[in-house]
Parts: C-alpha cells; structure tokens; sequence
C-alpha cells in the first residue's frame, strides 16, 4: 500500500513538472522572420534615368539592423548608390525592366526579402527634315591668301576646293547652318544624315566637271562660332575636328553625296552650340575641287538637306 502510495505522489510531481515546461514554451515563441517591403513599382521614361526607391522593414525579434538592394534583373547593369540603407538612388537606367530585392535583417540576425519593379519607357523618336530655300545662313567662302583678296558670296553652289585664278591659289570652303531649334534640350540624337547634290553646272574648276583632281576627299565639320553673309575667308570660324565626318575622294565628275552621317557633329551641336557646318579638302593642295548645289540653287531638290532622328 505504501509502495502504491509512493508511485501515485511521484507521476502527480511528473505532470506537474510537464504542465510547467509546456507553459514556458508557450509564453516564448519562437522568432520569426522580418517583414520586407520594398515599396511600390517605379515608371519613368528616358531620358530620365534614374530613380530612388525607397524600403521599410520591421521584425518581431527585436529592431532592423541592416538592409541590402541587389539587381535580380534588367537590361544592364544599373548604378546602387546605397546599397546597405533602407533608401537608395538607382542610376544608369536605360529602356527595360529591371527587378531588385531589398532584404532586411534583424537583430537576431534573422532577415527578410521583398522584390520592386523599375519600369524605364524609351519615348518614340521623332524625324526632322530640314531643306531650306535661301538659307540666310549660308556662305561659300572663298580667298586668294597671297594677295589678301577675298571673294565670298553666298551663290548657288557651295564648294570645297583649292585652284588657281589668274595663276593666283584660290581657296574654297562652303558654310551652311540649319535650325535645330525645335528639338529639345536634352533629347538624344539617335542618326543624323546629311546629303548635298552635285552642281550640275560648275563655275568653278575647270568649268565643265562639278568634281576634279587627284585628291578631292574633303572633311565636314562643326563650326565653333557664328558667320555671317558679310563674314570673309580671313575672319571665318574655326572648326571642330573631334566630331568630323570624312567624305572619300571621287572621280566620278558629277556624284551626289547622300546621308553622310554627322550624328556627332549633330549631338555637339546639341551641347557645344549650333553655329552651323563647314566643309573643305582634307589637303588643300592645287586643282582639287567638289561643287555642289546650295540652298540658292533653282532645283529645290538640290539643295542641302538634313535628316535627324531624336528622342
């Protein structure tokens, strides 16, 4: 009888002890894992590129002691500039998706993830064609150096070339400019083409073939300052040589020269200034000649035209 007596007082403390270990199990949980929230999905479209996101995170266990932004996925690789803070600029954008995660961790060292969207659009591109009549700003310079005799006009044709008039160098050098007024500041130039069409009638040369010599090659370039109708050979404008576009020698004696790309020539414009083109020989030696129409030309067809494509 004893023995039983003992054996029921040992199981009563045995539940008893049970019942106590199952209540401190409830009274402390387990930890759990941090909420992430990477905020919502961005838009934007170029030519802004960049963006700033903006997360938040919060955790049961205790405070959030560390944050990361990574790139899942996009159509480059991006610039994170504060990847390790809850709010970060996200630069280098271009047109695409791109998907990020944004993971927080807790002081228990216990983290959470959350996924955002940046949405980048790529405006649709606009063409402007230019092909002036009477240009106002357009010249064809011209200059006997050794003698400090000038002779620019703006005429029907627009020249690049070096000859000789009454045994005396003559120096050719054709300037034109075209409004670029309409597009944007800071759209981005996607092409650029120039053409310009042979003179069909030369009055320079040898009077009969528009394109002459051994080496006529000739370079277009941007001009760094502003001309004028009364500007001469001796006060013309300098050139930019860094974004110049080279046309080859030809001896086909009448040759148009359709879309010469300037895309760079066109794009400094856009920063450096539009004072307009020049176009000369690459070596400006003797009897080296190409003549093409201006914008004074009776064939409205002939004259130069500009083709640009923007965004």
């Amino acid at each position: 009888m004893i023995n039983r007596l003992l054996f029921l007082s040992l199981a009563i403390i045995f539940l008893n002890s049970c019942k106590k270990d199952s209540s401190q199990i409830i009274n402390n949980p387990a930890p759990s894992i941090p909420v992430a929230d990477a905020g919502p999905s961005k838009y934007i479209t170029l030519p802004v590129n960049s963006t700033t996101l903006n997360g938040i995170g919060n955790s049961a266990n205790g405070p959030i002691v560390g944050y990361l932004w990574s790139l899942i996925s996009g159509p480059n690789v991006p610039v994170i500039h504060s990847p390790s803070s809850s709010n970060t600029l996200v630069s280098g954008l271009i047109g695409g998706n791109y998907n990020l995660q944004f993971m927080v961790i807790d002081s228990l060292g216990y983290t959470g993830v959350d996924t955002t969207w940046i949405h980048v659009a790529i405006p649709p591109s606009v063409t402007l064609t230019l092909q002036p009549t009477a240009n106002p700003v357009e010249i064809n310079f011209a200059g006997y150096p050794t003698i400090l005799q000038d002779g620019s006009c703006q005429c029907d044709y627009l020249d690049a070339g070096t000859w000789t008039n009454g045994g005396v160098p003559l120096y050719l050098r054709g300037a034109f400019k075209f409004d670029l007024s309409s597009i944007p500041a800071g759209s981005t130039i996607l092409s650029a083409k120039l053409s310009l069409y042979t003179h069909p009638n030369p009055i320079n040369g040898d009077l009969i073939n528009a394109n002459s010599g051994p080496n006529n090659s000739m370079w277009i370039r941007r001009l760094q300052s502003a001309f004028s109708g009364t500007s001469t050979w001796f006060n013309q404008p300098s050139t930019e040589s860094a974004t110049q576009a080279l046309v080859p020698h030809t001896s086909v004696s009448f040759l148009d020269v359709p879309d010469i790309d300037v895309k760079d020539i066109v794009s400094s414009m856009m920063t450096n200034g539009n004072y307009g083109f020049m176009m000369g020989l690459q070596n400006e030696t003797q009897y080296n000649i190409r003549q093409f129409a201006s914008s004074r030309h009776s064939n409205a067809a002939k004259h130069p035209k500009l083709v640009v494509v923007y965004q």
